[in-house]
């Protein structure tokens, strides 16, 4: 996985850094008006996320759901 920044130019994604191999599968999220950008530091911090979900690290959605009933629940 890697989380990569672009923009929009002649209806085409265009990556910023290094190119993607040919054939790559992307998700694209398109930040709306009055959103939020990442910068540096939060795309590496969402890169170690997703790395350590990778490893068996992370929550399952049945797990975060729980979390967040008791959380409102309290």
């Amino acid at each position: 996985m890697r989380v990569a920044r672009g923009k929009v130019v002649g209806n085409t994604v265009v990556i910023e850094g290094e190119p993607l191999p040919e054939g790559t599968t992307v998700t694209v999220w398109a930040e709306e008006a009055g959103g939020f950008e990442l910068d540096e530091n939060s795309l590496d911090d969402l890169a170690a996320a997703d790395a350590a979900c990778d490893r068996g690290e992370g929550l399952t959605v049945e797990q975060l759901i729980e979390r967040l009933r008791k959380a409102r629940a309290a």
